[in-house]
């Protein structure tokens, strides 16, 4: 004799009320962390997207012509 299986939903895979009344709690503190999270993230790409954009790049020396090599014989 199989046991029933013990589930939160239905056969065509829908949450029970019992799911519905269990996760009700959780809803606003997860929705406020998951927005904190995404402000979080947003905020940091702002940052770095406007630090990077400040610098310029004035004390990197370019050289003027690139290194030749030296011709110092035949190839093998």
């Amino acid at each position: 004799m199989a046991l029933p299986r013990s589930t939160y939903y239905d056969s065509r895979l829908r949450q029970s009320p019992a799911l519905i009344r269990a996760r009700r709690p959780y809803l606003f503190k997860n929705a406020g962390v998951g927005l904190g999270l995404t402000l979080f993230v947003i905020g940091v790409y702002t940052y770095t997207i406007r630090a990077v954009g400040q610098d310029e790049f004035e004390d990197v020396k370019v050289p003027d012509a690139p290194i030749k090599p030296a011709s110092g014989g035949s190839k093998a």
